[in-house]
């Protein structure tokens, strides 16, 4: 089967079989495509290229390539697309195509996974730095405080909008992954700013947390995607505050999702528990939390075993 024809048939599967989100169907033909452009740049047609030929030495001269060209790229990043060329040729196996194992194609072993958080009084600086006295401080002191109070990934905040939050009942449903819902649940403080942010709003969109730096009297003409934050813009936010508490820490939204991890577990919470709030689809994923509370595991040892 020539390439270009076998790699839709592949992504067709994962949509339509598999029922992979659209994200994910995208970043698979993100990195097919970019394996069919390393063909090209070997003086390989990948129009006329047959899968059958697609050998160890063609794959780990991909991986190869990809730390030539443009930017230069992380051991974790590598993976990826190593991964994707995996589960490219697994596909193939199921169709009954003759050509490279996939466990032929080993991954690097990458670093110890390097966890940032925040401790008690660094979280107390920064959620006291936004002065809610204007409507852009309202809403990102509720930012903050829902991101650290539910542990959400900041692609999950970005897309909440106004219909999806229920304020009595502190909870509020996630579309993860494009296809999963799970439910997420605020502590009362963080679900009394939401509530103070909306009350101050004035406006008719969809957007749980917009942006507002428009003109009043420009709103009405403007769409809801047109007004709703981005990841980035969250995340500049979030460091331009850590900078003002003092946190010489280099944060992100993600900091507050591993410091809710991380009080959770610091509390004695059962890791399982915190898998399902997190959503890792791995056990392996959330156990790397328990390295940073290691310190307060040999403190409680020491206290009660003399």
């Amino acid at each position: 089967m020539k390439y270009q024809e076998a790699r839709e048939n592949f992504l067709n599967w994962l949509e339509v079989i598999k029922d992979k989100s659209p994200k994910t169907v995208e970043q698979y033909s993100r990195h097919l495509e970019k394996f069919g452009e390393f063909l090209e740049d070997e003086n390989i047609d990948r129009y006329t290229f047959e899968v059958q030929n697609i050998t160890l030495k063609l794959a780990e001269r991909f991986r190869t390539s990809l730390y030539k060209h443009g930017k230069k790229i992380s051991i974790k990043t590598a993976n990826a697309y190593m991964i994707t060329l995996r589960s490219f040729l697994k596909y193939l196996e199921k169709t009954w195509e003759t050509t490279l194992s996939a466990t032929a194609i080993d991954l690097v072993k990458a670093s110890e996974r390097r966890v940032e958080f925040l401790v008690e009084d660094e979280l107390e600086k920064l959620f006291s730095s936004p002065n809610t006295s204007t409507i852009i401080w309202k809403r990102d002191k509720a930012i903050m405080e829902c991101i650290y109070s539910t542990g959400l990934r900041i692609s999950e905040l970005t897309g909440l909008n106004r219909r999806d939050i229920n304020i009595e009942k502190r909870e509020f449903a996630v579309r993860w992954k494009g296809r999963k819902i799970r439910v997420v649940y605020l502590t009362e403080h963080s679900a009394q700013l939401i509530q103070d942010y909306l009350d101050a709003r004035n406006d008719h969109l969809s957007p749980l947390f917009l942006r507002h730096n428009v003109k009043l009297e420009n709103i009405d003409v403007l769409e809801d995607e047109q007004m709703r934050l981005s990841r980035f813009f969250i995340t500049g936010m979030i460091k331009n505050y850590a900078l003002k508490a003092g946190i010489l820490k280099d944060i992100s939204a993600h900091t507050l999702r591993h410091s809710f991890a991380t009080t959770l577990l610091s509390n004695w919470a059962d890791l399982r528990g915190i898998q399902e709030m997190l959503w890792h689809a791995s056990i392996t994923t959330t156990q790397v939390y328990t390295h940073v509370t290691n310190p307060k595991l040999k403190e409680t040892h020491q206290k009660y075993m003399k």
